[in-house]
């Protein structure tokens, strides 16, 4: 496995409108989209060859919820982009890592991803992605 470069922080909010607002003008930011997935609105924002994901509940039962009432707002996974995600779970299988995706996934934005449990990784939650042709 090869991993080429941070993908992306996602970074759990609780209002991406305001936290929208901060990045793009209080830092030179812009945000390339928004979207609406499994019960998340998410926005993008470029930062060089990685960006940030920004994460808010809209369902008030997403894993960000979840996160948000144990945790408050931050930073709630890296992920990091690899060439073959199949290969990749199926080499953190045979090294006996502790995945919550054993199969990977359809993903935001177009990714392809899997994620590695916390416990398996210094509680850190760590995601593989590997982009498809019509990813942002």
């Amino acid at each position: 496995m090869k991993i080429k470069r941070i993908a992306h922080l996602g970074i759990a909010i609780k209002d991406l409108d305001e936290a929208l607002k901060f990045f793009t003008k209080g830092l030179p930011l812009e945000v390339t989209h928004t979207e609406d997935f499994q019960g998340m609105r998410i926005g993008f924002i470029p930062v060089g060859d990685s960006s940030m994901e920004l994460l808010q509940d809209v369902s008030g039962s997403s894993a960000i919820k979840k996160f948000l009432d144990k945790n408050g707002e931050g930073i709630h996974h890296i992920a990091f982009e690899v060439d073959d995600i199949h290969q990749a779970v199926a080499e953190l299988k045979a090294k006996g890592i502790k995945l919550i995706d054993e199969t990977p996934r359809e993903g935001a934005h177009g990714m392809t991803i899997a994620f590695m449990h916390p416990k398996a990784t210094h509680g850190i939650l760590m995601e593989l992605v590997q982009p498809s042709k019509d990813s942002h």
